[in-house]
């Protein structure tokens, strides 16, 4: 009889989880908002694909220049964003990207919150949402409700 109650509410319970759409999404930003912080670190290179301020990025060793990282892509070097662009480019043209430091990241974040890279290219979501078959990596936390202060040193090799 026991059993039986057991299994009946862990069908309830499986039936009201969130599907995957309803977790949080990655956070809207609004690129003319996006600003450095006065401890800002800064870089001035150039993109290699059409780039908006905001979005995660990692130089990429071969050519040197800024592509979007992503954390479940199959290529190690895309799964290790090492900034935030400030400013939007073309492909070929100069880009300034923010390494360190706070960041008015041009949308609402929660206070305390951990934010990490996106499955989405340039992404940065809440670290509720890392999901199966993602490399996990930090962005920064959360200072106040726009702003983040910027730490890409947490990563790992190994996929959720």
């Amino acid at each position: 009889m026991i059993r039986k109650l057991l299994a009946a509410a862990l069908a309830v319970v499986l039936s009201l989880a969130l599907p995957a759409s309803a977790l949080a999404a990655d956070i809207s930003i609004t690129a003319a908002n996006v600003a450095p912080g006065a401890d800002a670190v800064t870089q001035t290179g150039t993109a290699g694909e059409a780039l908006t301020a905001g979005k995660a990025v990692y130089k990429k060793a071969a050519d040197n220049k800024w592509y979007l990282a992503d954390c479940n892509s199959a290529t190690a070097e895309v799964r290790a964003a090492s900034g935030i662009t400030l400013t939007g480019s073309a492909a070929g043209q100069p880009v300034v990207v923010q390494t360190g430091g706070s960041i008015t990241i041009g949308g609402t974040v929660a206070n305390g919150v951990v934010y990490y890279l996106s499955g989405t290219a340039g992404g940065i979501r809440p670290v509720a949402d890392n999901t199966t078959g993602d490399y996990p990596q930090t962005i920064g936390m959360a200072t106040s409700s726009t702003v983040v202060k910027l730490n890409f040193a947490l990563r790992t090799g190994t996929a959720l």
